[in-house]
């Protein structure tokens, strides 16, 4: 019998999404709906988690996520660019989402992979607040090792901005009602 793969508890971060009333939406290439799989079991997912396209080969990035056949071409499938353009574009088709998270990559050898691009190589882009948070990362280990790492890698990422993103917020929030105070 196989060991049973470790699965991410990620009970943690859906909190913080509903603590801060947000949604989320996923692309995912390498990573093949993983992400969204292990958000699953979570309590609260469902008021969190909008949904996941897997968009693991070009031509489905092009058709579901509007990814530009040139960038692809100039740039390859798994590229910083093309993972941005697949964030922009799910969040062109799905404006509700407030957090989109697009994730491509090299989890085994193949024509993309050069020496600056090894395989391992994971671009990832989270869209929030109109910002693009870029993000790249080489992992190590078997094809499904670094999809696993892929995973937690975003669950530590959409951690970190939302406990970085959300008390500036708060803080704009605050600023905007003693300005608003001030003019009365």
């Amino acid at each position: 019998m196989k060991p049973t793969p470790f699965v991410a508890d990620c009970t943690p971060l859906v909190k913080l999404f509903l603590q801060y009333k947000l949604t989320l939406a996923l692309a995912e290439s390498c990573t093949c709906g993983l992400v969204a799989a292990q958000l699953a079991p979570a309590e609260g997912v469902s008021d969190v988690l909008l949904g996941s396209v897997v968009t693991y080969h070009a031509i489905a990035k092009q058709k579901l996520l509007g990814v530009s056949p040139k960038t692809i071409e100039l740039y390859s499938a798994e590229s910083q660019q093309t993972t941005n353009e697949m964030a922009l574009g799910l969040h062109q088709r799905l404006p509700q989402a407030d957090v989109c998270v697009a994730v491509t990559g090299l989890c085994g050898p193949g024509p993309s992979a050069t020496p600056d691009k090894p395989v391992g190589t994971v671009f990832v882009t989270i869209l929030i607040d109109g910002h693009a948070h870029e993000y790249r990362v080489l992992l190590k280990g078997d094809a499904n090792s670094m999809r696993q790492q892929a995973a937690e890698y975003i669950y530590q990422q959409l951690t970190e901005l939302l406990n970085r993103l959300q008390p500036m917020a708060r803080q704009s929030a605050a600023q905007q009602r003693v300005g608003s105070a001030a003019h009365k």
